[in-house]
């Protein structure tokens, strides 16, 4: 392992803009985690290929500090839930974990991106089975099973999970809620983490109609103002 460390989390949704951050960041010469420790990262079994909610939680429960598994391999988490048919792990919901996070690490930054909650909501009813099937049959802080097949529903749960970061942050400087449609966005994240970003711009685009989600560039922008 390198003598990287955690020190940016962003707890913001899927499909908010999670990919995109994670570019932007890694073109700004940090290592951002996107949803998995990558192999090419990591190959010691049980970590490398594991999802980063899974050791967020592996790590909080072993030895109460949420990053003891991630130090050495990443300088940011971009993506941190995790949804398949045999686990549910959503530590941007999880107050317990956001307390472990802040308290293990009280210099750590945070950041949400943002997107208006319909859009959101369009975007995951979009992405492949996510809205249709994957979130109404899981268990989600906020969103229990059975919850979240319908715009209402997921829009209720969106909403209600920025209300819970705000009312958790207050005005802490080391919080971003983070629109990543803003036209100062990268303006808006460099400042916050004091470094400069070369890039900002739209990945991981779901097609305009159909389904399912294919991974694209989109209105890229390298150093503009």
């Amino acid at each position: 392992m390198s003598d990287l460390t955690v020190k940016l989390v962003n707890l913001g949704l899927p499909k908010t803009g999670t990919t995109t951050l994670a570019h932007a960041l890694n073109e700004g010469g940090w290592r951002a985690a996107d949803h998995k420790v990558r192999r090419v990262h990591c190959r010691t079994p049980g970590l490398g290929g594991t999802s980063i909610a899974r050791q967020l939680y592996n790590g909080y429960f072993e030895t109460g500090d949420p990053f003891a598994h991630l130090d050495g391999l990443y300088d940011a988490l971009t993506e941190i839930s995790m949804l398949n048919p045999s686990a549910s792990l959503w530590p941007q919901c999880d107050y317990t974990m956001i307390k472990a996070m802040r308290l293990a690490r009280p210099d750590m930054l945070f950041v949400a991106t943002w997107r208006p909650s319909a859009e959101i909501s369009d975007s995951m009813r979009r992405w492949g089975n996510l809205g249709q099937d994957r979130l109404p049959g899981g268990a989600i802080p906020g969103l229990p099973q059975g919850y979240g097949a319908n715009d209402d529903q997921r829009i209720r749960w969106i909403e209600g999970h920025y209300a819970m970061l705000r009312d958790l942050f207050g005005e802490d400087p080391r919080f971003l809620e983070l629109p990543v449609g803003a036209a100062d966005a990268r303006q808006r994240l460099s400042a916050h983490l004091r470094i400069d970003l070369p890039w900002w711009g739209r990945l991981n685009k779901n097609p305009e109609t159909g389904t399912t989600g294919k991974k694209t560039k989109a209105g890229t922008a390298r150093g503009a103002a």
